[in-house]
């Protein structure tokens, strides 16, 4: 099904309250990015160094992979390699059966959600239970996560109280946020000491040394990873980093730039299994060589997942994480996914301002709105774009090349502004007009302006 953004937004927007709320909460986080920003300052040169860092990595990918996956053996891990999220997620049904395990604890993973795992293992009787808080909501209520960091944002705490008096039996009517995470602490923690296998995703893994990083702020991923015999770490092939020096610096970035905290409350470092347990790794492609070895987009894997773009991006802030249609959305999100599927995704490049705010919060300096605008142009080149807005930029790229064509187009539409009311051009004026006046069109023309004022003056 083509993703349609702007019907999906307009859905969000039909209740401004919401979307009010929604976007205030949003600019408050990047409000704390950038006093957390502000607090250390060499953070222009952190984010030079990361960006770098990445760059070298990605171009050395097939080597520090090799050099992981040697490390990760030697520390007593199973490493398995995926191709696609098929192939991920029969690894991991794989692992599950094999042990005989048909309980699951998962905290947050994107991957996993980008490659639907929980559906296919619910299919194949595997009970799974995420046990980040705002995945755990989601999930009771067949949602998908809104945000990469805060899956459920788009919820306010009534909307949770509802969820939580059907599935947690809650009392009714009890909205107090210490009385639902108490539940929910009940809840989960009955899971976890049920659980056979614990899964986590990966935030960092570090070549030199084998080991990944999982960092979070609820501490339900040490939990999976300590409790249950099974511990399975799924892992985009992006996440590494060369070493422990190089990982210092993404840690100085990231929960400065996605929640404004000077570090996350939990930063856990997994090197070997403890005793008696199974540590697997799941390497994962899934479309990011494809992604590599585009010369326009490749820089986007550097992506650490901090969600700094999606707190300000004036588009996401205002239509949901729901209206993209993609495990990631957001800015972000709009540069991936087209790659994923160019017809089924041709909205998403076009969901933005362009205005730039997410290049200028960006940890590792990904040329966002560069490469959305890139985006729109190979959309458009595939003809993915709809029937008026190919006719409107053909005519419109056809006044702009020629001088004398954009003055009478100009003329005329001065002609007509002055016969028909505004009301009725707004009318005809499109979705912009929507919810918006059109300006008042200037008497006269700046080139008729400039030719009596300014001509032959210096």
């Amino acid at each position: 099904m083509i993703v349609d953004h702007a019907s999906a937004a307009e859905k969000f927007n039909a209740n401004p309250e919401r979307v009010t709320w929604h976007d205030a909460t949003l600019w408050y986080a990047r409000e704390k990015r950038d006093r957390a920003a502000a607090e250390v300052p060499e953070w222009e040169t952190l984010r030079e160094l990361a960006s770098a860092i990445k760059e070298h990595t990605l171009s050395h990918l097939d080597e520090y992979l090799v050099m992981f996956e040697r490390a990760a053996i030697a520390n007593g891990a199973i490493v398995h390699w995926a191709r696609n999220a098929d192939e991920h997620n029969a690894i991991v049904h794989g692992i599950l059966h094999s042990a005989g395990a048909r309980r699951l604890v998962k905290s947050k993973s994107m991957l996993t959600e980008e490659c639907h795992l929980n559906p296919y293992l619910e299919a194949r009787g595997i009970d799974v239970v995420d046990t980040d808080l705002g995945e755990r909501i989601v999930q009771l209520r067949r949602e998908p996560p809104s945000h990469i960091v805060a899956p459920a944002i788009h919820l306010k705490r009534e909307d949770i109280a509802e969820t939580f008096v059907e599935h947690l039996g809650t009392e009714p009517g009890v909205h107090d946020p210490l009385v639902l995470v108490g539940a929910a602490r009940v809840h989960l923690r009955e899971r976890f000491l049920a659980a056979q296998a614990g899964l986590t995703g990966v935030n960092f893994a570090i070549a030199e040394t084998g080991g990944i990083v999982v960092c979070t702020n609820e501490g339900n991923a040490d939990l999976g990873v300590a409790v249950p015999p099974i511990h399975i770490a799924s892992m985009g092939i992006e996440k590494l980093v060369p070493g422990p020096a190089e990982l210092a610096v993404f840690l100085r970035l990231l929960a400065r730039s996605g929640t404004g905290q000077r570090a996350t409350v939990y930063t856990t470092h997994v090197h070997r299994p403890v005793r008696g347990q199974h540590f697997h790794i799941v390497l994962v492609d899934n479309g990011r060589t494809t992604q590599l070895g585009r010369t326009d987009f490749w820089r986007s894997l550097k992506c650490i997942r901090c969600g700094a773009c999606m707190n300000t991006c004036p588009v996401y802030r205002r239509s949901g994480g729901h209206a993209y249609g993609s495990t990631v959305p957001g800015p972000i999100g709009s540069v991936l996914t087209p790659g994923i599927d160019l017809q089924k995704y041709a909205a998403l490049p076009f969901a933005s301002t362009l205005c730039g705010s997410c290049t200028a919060v960006c940890p590792v300096k990904i040329d966002l709105d560069a490469q959305l605008y890139r985006w729109r142009q190979v959309v458009t080149k595939a003809g993915h774009t709809g029937r008026m807005k190919r006719t409107l930029a053909s005519v419109g790229g056809k006044l702009l090349a020629h001088p004398t064509l954009l003055a009478g187009a100009g003329r005329v539409a001065r002609v007509v502004s002055r016969i028909f009311p505004q009301t009725l051009t707004n009318r005809f004026a499109g979705a912009w007009t929507k919810h918006r006046e059109a300006p008042e069109p200037s008497p006269q023309s700046f080139r008729a302006w400039y030719a009596a004022n300014r001509r032959g003056k210096k």
